[in-house]
C-alpha cells in the first residue's frame, strides 16, 4: 500500500484558479492547502508554465510636507499656471487687435503676423508689412518674400531668434558667452 494514498488529480479549471490567485500574490502554501494540491506539484507547474506575479504599482511616496500641504502647494502652482495662461491669452488677444503689434511679447510677434495673415483679409497682411517698414522693425524686410507673402511660421520664429540672439540666449537661460542654438 502506498504511504501517500491515491494520487490527487486536479482539472485545468482548478489549476487556472490556482495560477490566477498565485499571480495576484497569494502564497503557494495557502493555495496548496485550499485546493488540496501538493506544494511541490504547484511549484513544478509554476516553473513549467512560466507563472509570473503581477506587479502592482508602487504607491506614491508621501511628500516631505505631507499630502495636505502638498495638495495646497500643487493647487497654488496650478492656479499660477492658469493665471499665466489667461494673462497671455488676454495679451495676445489685445495684440491681435493692435495692428502695430506694440503690445505683443517679442516671441509671439511672428505667430501674430502669421495668424493675421491666415485669418484676416490680404490687405491686413499688406498693412502689417507696411507698418513694420514704417516702424523700422528689424524683421520688416525678412518676414515677407519678394511678392509680399508672409513666410512660414517656423522660418519666422528662427528669424526672430537670429535677429534677437541675445534675448533668445536669455530666454533659454544660457549664461553670457554661451552661444544659443538657433532653430
Amino acid at each position: 500500500m502506498s504511504r501517500h494514498g491515491a494520487p490527487k488529480i486536479r482539472g485545468p479549471e482548478t489549476w487556472s484558479e490556482i495560477r490566477r490567485a498565485w499571480e495576484r500574490g497569494e502564497t503557494a502554501a495557502s493555495l496548496a492547502l485550499r485546493y488540496d494540491v501538493g506544494l511541490a506539484n504547484l511549484w513544478r507547474r509554476r516553473a513549467a508554465e512560466g507563472w509570473r506575479r503581477l506587479r502592482a504599482e508602487d504607491p506614491a511616496p508621501e511628500p516631505l510636507e505631507g499630502w495636505a500641504r502638498f495638495s495646497v502647494n500643487e493647487r497654488e502652482a496650478f492656479e499660477r499656471r492658469l493665471q499665466d495662461a489667461r494673462d497671455l491669452a488676454l495679451c495676445l488677444e489685445k495684440a491681435m487687435r493692435d495692428e502695430r503689434l506694440s503690445e505683443a511679447p517679442l516671441w509671439h510677434i511672428s505667430w501674430l503676423y502669421r495668424w493675421r495673415a491666415d485669418n484676416l483679409p490680404p490687405e491686413a497682411a499688406a498693412r502689417d508689412r507696411a507698418r513694420a517698414r514704417e516702424m523700422d522693425q528689424p524683421w520688416a524686410e525678412s518676414f515677407w518674400d519678394a511678392d509680399g507673402r508672409l513666410k512660414p511660421l517656423p522660418w519666422l520664429d528662427a528669424e526672430m531668434a537670429r535677429l534677437h540672439r541675445e534675448d533668445w540666449r536669455e530666454a533659454l537661460g544660457l549664461p553670457h558667452g554661451v552661444e544659443p542654438h538657433l532653430p
